[in-house]
């Protein structure tokens, strides 16, 4: 139906031929293959299927539905029913399979002056004196307030923005239950044995929590394979870099 947008009146309606709508065995399969996707799995469709049709059989409604039933595919379509029965399956999953195993290991390092020339956004920047990278880019305001900031210290050797071409990056589980890849905001240098890595977050999200505990067990893994240098980390917001900024200006 086809409605007025200011009025909300039905201007007309139009009756679509339902000969190739997909029926339910397409529609679970589709669920089927979205998760495997999502999760990157390479076998098992046959199980996730048989899992995934019962699952909207009897517990995705309030009660078992007929999965012949048109009003089952409609139903389907809706978001809060799509939405549900992914995240369901994909934290089931990831409960499964997702653990910590084995120990860490170095297996190749990340030289910030062999970072090939790659091209930025058209957006805010500054040109910094302690950096690798001729230019600063922030992905916001705070990123380059924070930057400033980092120039401005006198025990700050060196600095760099962690660009997606550094690729410095580690997997961890969000608050989805998702695998997926965390790219922290800087490093930080303030002696040839001391380097920090740096999240900076204007607002914090649910995210938040689980990437710093992510960058703490890097940390702990990292020191513990290696003394060369000492790694440690730092949440810094807005609150606790204006406090900062006090400080240090005497305020």
């Amino acid at each position: 139906m086809f409605k007025d947008i200011t009025t909300g009146e039905v201007t007309h309606t139009t009756i679509l031929d339902t000969a190739g709508i997909a029926d339910y065995r397409s529609v679970i399969g589709y669920f089927s293959q979205t998760i495997m996707k999502d999760l990157r799995l390479v076998s098992g469709y046959d199980v996730l299927y048989a899992k995934v049709k019962e699952f909207v059989q009897n517990e995705l409604f309030d009660q078992p539905v007929d999965l012949e039933s048109p009003n089952t595919l409609r139903n389907l379509s809706e978001l809060t029913a799509t939405k549900t029965l992914l995240e369901a399956f994909k934290k089931a999953i990831n409960a499964l399979t997702v653990q910590d195993k084995g120990d860490a290991e170095i297996r190749d390092t990340i030289k910030l002056r062999q970072t090939r020339p790659f091209v930025a956004k058209d957006q805010g920047y500054f040109v910094p004196k302690k950096s690798v990278f001729n230019r600063i880019i922030g992905d916001s305001h705070f990123e380059l307030l924070f930057a400033g900031f980092l120039e401005n210290c006198d025990d700050v050797i060196c600095y760099a923005k962690n660009y997606l071409a550094v690729h410095f990056k580690l997997d961890y589980v969000n608050a989805d239950g998702d695998i997926s890849n965390y790219y922290p905001d800087f490093i930080v240098k303030v002696s040839n044995k001391q380097i920090y890595i740096v999240e900076t977050k204007g607002q914090e999200d649910l995210d938040v929590p689980l990437k710093m505990q992510r960058l703490r067990l890097w940390c702990e893994d990292i020191n513990r394979v290696q003394s060369d240098v000492t790694y440690d980390f730092i949440y810094v917001d807005q609150e606790g870099l204006r406090d900062t900024s006090r400080v240090r200006s005497g305020n």
